[in-house]
């Protein structure tokens, strides 16, 4: 069997394509949205920092053995994902065997206020509750593209 490697990316890295991780690691549901606790106990929701922009992060192994990952790539995904796709054909690996995931399209306003909050300006206590309320909002549309995404991968 062959292992797939799956990135999912958005603009800042920290809510849409940690929340498609988590669901597609199994550490939030796919079937009802979760409160906001369970937002809270993903260990990557709403953590990273300035530092951590462009960087494929590991997250974990799903059930398949398929190696998760994200990535903040911020308004730049017209250089940032060829140029990934490029690494890897230099490395010798097959096409086929990476998978890149845009999750930016279930992002909505709430979410995006929330972020730049929280993330950007620092405002941890006002900008957390206002993106999980949006994530909460647009849970199901992450969980579609996880499930659109674990499709691919059978």
């Amino acid at each position: 069997m062959i292992f797939l490697h799956v990135i999912y990316h958005c603009v800042g890295g920290s809510h849409s394509s940690t929340t498609a991780a988590a669901i597609h690691l199994n550490m939030l549901p796919m079937d009802y949205v979760p409160n906001k606790y369970d937002f809270l106990n993903v260990p990557f929701y709403d953590v990273l920092e300035k530092t951590d922009r462009g960087k494929i992060i590991f997250r974990g192994t799903d059930e398949k053995g398929h190696k998760i990952y994200t990535l903040s790539r911020q308004f730049a995904p017209h250089l940032v994902i060829p140029a990934i796709q490029d690494t890897w054909k230099i490395l010798g690996q097959r096409e086929e065997d990476l998978l890149i995931v845009n999750t930016l399209s279930s992002v909505n306003w709430l979410m995006k206020i929330g972020g730049f909050s929280s993330r950007r300006l620092k405002w941890v206590k006002f900008g957390r509750p206002i993106v999980i309320r949006g994530t909460q909002s647009a849970y199901m549309n992450i969980v579609n593209i996880v499930q659109q995404t674990k499709e691919k991968l059978s």
